[in-house]
């Protein structure tokens, strides 16, 4: 009883700094590019690119925290960017305290066949939703037999359980030959998020992230295999993480291992990830990812208690022949390429 007491203690500690106005983050960063940097909008092989991504967290914990990201982008070769379109929703314990964003997205590109350099912004709507009934209060609860459902409380609950506001965001990406670093800035406009009417800002959240593409031939054929390492950085009021890892890419599959911690040397997860790149019609762009991936807990909250998180996203990206254009720059490198 006691050490159940204390894995439900510590889950909701971990829970209220999870939901005190932090973002989720995604160990397939690299399979939801849009919501990683907005400037990575538009950067691919193709005209017409959609990912998914959904991110179950903590499986076995009482309280569900499920994430779920979709995008749509389309590549204007004219400036070397694109317009896109996020929606993001995520669910969070057992007060199902909602979270709904849609942005529109806007990127340009400037550069030569070595260098590209990409800048994004975002701009949309959020609205958050909480389930007071969902709540159980002190009063509730009856010494000898615990909460019974229906139980009334005089707790004075909150008349706001809806709440809307706009959301803004910007990013830059730099790719060099084989290496590519970027950085994003979400909710540059802090926006209010409190249902009780004291103030409750969003914090702006940072990314920095960096990828290098090492070939493992001289012989430069696009069937060579590449190992490809990155870093990735997130900051978020007192909130941060850094993930370090390893990919393994050779033609249409890639395997990969990462190390997350919680910015303060404290291991936070093991990582291990497989995507599989399918190639319907290789000459058009046309191609279908499917990408998978497990976190084991290494924090307070181990693995035995929580079974870890599990992702699965969906890609794919096409080229319309009939409305190709010259582009104002070829790169020899998209950001599709580092995944």
């Amino acid at each position: 009883m006691k050490r159940n007491l204390i894995i439900i203690l510590t889950f909701l500690i971990t829970l209220i700094n999870t939901i005190q106005a932090q973002d989720h983050i995604y160990s397939q960063f690299f399979n939801s590019p849009v919501y990683l940097n907005p400037a990575l909008n538009g950067q691919f092989k193709g005209d017409i690119r959609v990912n998914m991504i959904y991110r179950n967290q903590w499986s076995s914990l009482v309280g569900k925290l499920a994430y779920m990201t979709a995008s749509i982008d389309y590549n204007v070769p004219k400036f070397g960017g694109g317009f896109g379109l996020m929606f993001t929703h995520s669910n969070e314990g057992t007060a199902f305290l909602t979270k709904n964003n849609i942005s529109g997205i806007y990127s340009y590109s400037v550069g030569s066949e070595n260098l590209t350099i990409s800048f994004g912004l975002q701009g949309g709507m959020s609205n958050r939703t909480i389930d007071y009934n969902k709540l159980v209060f002190s009063d509730q609860l009856d010494p000898g037999i615990g909460y019974t459902p229906g139980n009334s409380t005089s707790a004075d609950i909150p008349q706001v359980d809806n709440k809307y506001y706009f959301d803004a965001g910007a990013g830059t990406n730099i790719i060099l030959n084989n290496f590519m670093i970027g950085a994003s800035f979400a909710h540059l406009n802090k926006p209010n998020e409190s249902f009780t009417g004291n103030k409750a800002e969003l914090p702006i959240r940072t990314i920095i992230h960096g990828s290098y593409m090492l070939p493992l031939s001289r012989y430069e054929d696009e069937d060579r295999n590449f190992l490809i390492p990155s870093v990735v950085f997130y900051k978020q009021a007192q909130a941060q993480s850094l993930s370090a890892g390893l990919q393994f890419k050779r033609r249409g599959v890639n395997a990969g291992v990462w190390y997350r911690t919680n910015g303060k040397n404290s291991p936070d997860a093991f990582v291990v990830s497989m995507i599989f790149d399918i190639f319907i019609h290789k000459d058009n762009q046309e191609s279908m990812r499917l990408g998978f991936s497990h976190d084991s807990s290494m924090s307070k909250i181990n693995y035995l208690n929580t079974s870890g998180t599990s992702e699965g996203s969906l890609g794919y990206q096409t080229t319309i022949a009939s409305r190709r254009e010259n582009s104002r720059f070829e790169s020899t490198r998209k950001c599709y390429d580092f995944y």
